[in-house]
């Protein structure tokens, strides 16, 4: 378990898609450029048999802002996606209502 404490130091926030593409060595992964209102990041999120691409730019979507940098399969993501699985696949986290974008997940 962690304590709420640890918890607080997660920046969960509302980002908007910008740009999705194919990651180039991976076949389940996109890239994808999103707008935090002060910054934009590039992500790797394996969606890619779950959404098109289509169906992905323009959302808003709920992301982890602080997270260390990863690099997967030689792209580096700067921020995680959040998204529920279950035995149907896939569900991307995303606010009920249009939100401004950055705004900060309580």
């Amino acid at each position: 378990m962690i304590t709420f404490e640890e918890f607080k130091k997660l920046e969960i926030k509302v980002a908007k898609i910008k740009e999705v593409t194919e990651h180039p060595n991976a076949d389940k992964l996109y890239v994808i450029i999103i707008d935090l209102g002060d910054k934009t990041k590039q992500i790797v999120a394996g969606i890619r048999n779950f959404y098109k691409k289509e169906e992905l730019v323009g959302r808003q979507i709920v992301v982890v802002d602080n997270l260390e940098p990863a690099v997967l399969r030689g792209v580096e993501s700067q921020a995680m996606l959040l998204a529920a699985q279950d035995d149907e696949g896939i569900s991307i986290i995303v606010p009920d209502r249009e939100a401004k974008i950055g705004s900060t997940i309580k």
